[in-house]
């Protein structure tokens, strides 16, 4: 049996990730991935999910290699796996393969419990990744996202922050970013009015999804509210080009190719690949280049190069609606 330990070194034999928080869970991979690839670039990371990994696979994957490469295998609902895989994945736990860092992503619920408790057994290195349901989970998540930055926000501007932008992790933790981007010093309540204030449905990128949705009224609804309540034009901007490319870039991809291998090749988390190919529906190429023609447009008018940015705005997100829509047969 592997010797227990509670070293929180990310190239620790196995990583086991519990929980259900996409955000954390992504970034428990991400962490171990870039120790690994900073101790040898050329480290090979496998992105597996329970259907790849059938019986015999992970004594494939971590055979010793003639040239001892460094690897890093990733299992994804791990709780998911078939009952003769899980015998494998317990019999490796007890004897790790040099060079090979697995990491288990688990639910943490009672399914696949017995894996989950081998793991722990096996001196895991465990990174907890639990779905952050109350709100003041979400603010203490907000204010661990400035401390990690270096910079320094105020109590008021970190709650402020959670009112507006709502439960998602993934967009709070790109307003923390945005904000230490754009902004020097201390963060306050008044920036991030600026910033943010208003119904966290009016945030830049529910304008967004709506509009790539094809959902005129409830994208310009969004909209508006984004404008009136001080949302900075180039925010939308750039989330509208984000909403497109991203079907641009799921729709040149191949179609039977599984959402880990897609986010790999795509750059993009394995939740967007799913959000996206429910938003692909009645795109098509041309619709896509009409669309960031518009975004283009836009983003030059809402920079100086338009009397009304607002109109800039609006303008694009009809010109997007109708490109989602006219694969629909819809007008």
């Amino acid at each position: 049996m592997a010797r227990k330990t509670t070293t929180d070194d990310p190239l620790a034999p196995v990583t086991l990730a519990v929980g259900q928080e996409e955000l954390l869970l992504d970034r428990a991979v991400q962490q171990v991935v870039a120790a690994a690839r900073a101790a040898d670039p050329d480290t090979d990371v496998r992105d597996l999910t329970p259907d790849a990994l059938q019986p015999g696979t992970l004594a494939e994957l971590t055979s010793p290699s003639l040239f001892a490469e460094r690897k890093v295998v990733v299992v994804r609902n791990a709780q998911d796996l078939s009952a003769d895989t899980i015998k494998d994945v317990k019999g490796y736990l007890g004897a790790p393969a040099e060079e090979i860092t697995l990491v288990l992503l688990h639910a943490g619920a009672a399914k696949g419990k017995g894996l989950l408790d081998a793991a722990r057994k096996a001196g895991a290195r465990e990174v907890a990744c639990p779905k952050m349901t109350k709100p003041a989970d979400r603010l203490a998540f907000v204010r661990s996202e400035f401390r990690a930055t270096g910079r320094s926000a105020t109590p008021e501007a970190c709650q402020a922050l959670v009112d507006a932008i709502g439960s998602d992790l993934r967009e709070l933790a790109s307003a923390v970013s945005q904000l230490v981007a754009d902004v020097e010093g201390t963060i306050d309540e008044a920036i991030v009015a600026r910033y943010y204030t208003g119904r966290a449905e009016a945030s830049s990128f529910t304008v967004a999804d709506r509009a790539v949705e094809g959902r005129a009224a409830e994208a310009l609804e969004a909209l508006r509210w984004a404008v009136s309540t001080g949302v900075p034009p180039v925010l939308i901007t750039s989330a509208l080009a984000q909403g497109v490319r991203a079907i641009g870039k799921l729709a040149s991809a191949p179609r039977n190719a599984r959402p880990g291998d897609l986010a790999r090749e795509l750059g993009m988390p394995p939740w967007k690949i799913d959000r996206v190919r429910q938003q692909m529906r009645g795109w098509s190429a041309d619709g896509v280049a009409v669309a960031l023609r518009a975004v283009a447009e836009a983003d030059a008018g809402v920079k100086g190069g338009g009397d009304d940015p607002a109109y800039a705005l609006e303008k694009a997100v009809v010109t997007i609606v109708r490109a989602a829509r006219a694969g629909r047969g819809q007008p």
